[in-house]
């Protein structure tokens, strides 16, 4: 699904790299590199799932994934059920002065 998605964003001219290598900072400090599964255009974050249902915590871990990566903008796509479920979630990011 991963590959087949990445094509598809690639055939309608969309910047996209899966497993991307994302900076996660704590207190500004950068600490380790999480692995988007797939980065759009240098700022979207697509987390993939394969679950009979999305859970809060599915959304949660997203939100957290944005914080820590600095990025404002995610989506949580679900195939494992009988149809893609799709939620947007978003996360205000301001530089620390």
């Amino acid at each position: 699904m991963e590959k087949a998605l990445l094509i598809e964003l690639r055939r309608i001219g969309l910047n996209a790299k899966a497993q991307f290598p994302a900076k996660v900072y704590y207190d500004g400090i950068e600490i380790w590199d999480y692995f988007v599964d797939i980065f759009v255009e240098n700022k979207i974050i697509l987390e993939l799932k394969t679950v009979n249902n999305l859970l809060k915590e599915h959304e949660v871990q997203l939100v957290h994934y944005l914080n820590a990566t600095n990025k404002n903008i995610g989506l949580l796509i679900n195939f494992g059920s009988s149809s893609a479920e799709i939620k947007r979630k978003y996360s205000i990011y301001k530089k620390k002065s």
